[in-house]
């Protein structure tokens, strides 16, 4: 799924996501939502196993898009340019016109415990899958795993804000500068932790020998 299309999947997404804001998670049924988007019962559950799946769809398809970018990565590249462009490729199947539902998605499931912890079992398999794909490019295990858990934050700060009234429309531009803010933040501990060693070898009595 490159791109949102309006299929039957997206109609009963949609459905849901209305019924949910208008009537409450927990009092809409898989009869409504099938019912709103003009499906039976049985089409819905060709598509989603509960109404809580239908919050997470397209889990499969952004690990796969995931795993492509990093494949298709230069062979020279280390372990963030190919995790960047893994988290980029994400936001790139989330046209504009998709931020209103995904923002109602994310009130859903920030409103439920359940839901929340499936979104953070989500994200922590894919974290998973990013740093197993680095890993089989030959990336050290180390720098696997700091590189996925970095874009993989900058991915989910990046939906957050993208949701909210008034920011921009575009979800990729936005994980690009989570990116570049993270990164900074990053050589900026990296600078920190080389002073504290020169401090240390120095000789700078540390807090506790004073």
């Amino acid at each position: 799924m490159g791109r949102w299309e309006p299929n039957t999947r997206l109609k009963l997404i949609d459905a849901a996501v209305e019924l949910f804001a208008a009537d409450g998670y927990e009092s809409t049924t898989v009869a409504q939502i099938a019912a709103r988007a003009g499906v039976s019962k049985m089409t819905f559950f060709r598509h989603f196993s509960d109404k809580r799946e239908v919050l997470f769809a397209g889990q499969a398809e952004q690990e796969q898009m995931m795993r492509e970018a990093v494949a298709a990565a230069p062979a020279g590249a280390g372990a963030f340019e190919p995790a960047a462009a893994a988290v980029v490729s994400v936001a790139q199947m989330f046209p504009d016109e998709r931020r209103e539902p995904t923002a109602r998605i994310l009130a859903v499931i920030g409103s439920h415990d359940d839901l929340r912890e499936r979104a953070a079992f989500k994200r922590a398999h894919l974290t998973r899958m990013l740093e197993e794909s680095l890993i089989a490019r030959g990336v050290p295990a180390a720098a696997a795993g700091v590189a996925a858990d970095l874009v993989s934050r900058a991915l989910h700060e990046a939906m957050a804000r993208w949701a909210r009234p008034g920011a921009p429309d575009n979800l990729a531009e936005t994980t690009r500068q989570v990116l570049d803010e993270l990164t900074d933040a990053v050589a900026e501990l990296a600078s920190e932790s080389s002073r504290a060693d020169r401090s240390i070898v120095a000789g700078t009595p540390s807090r506790g020998a004073r």
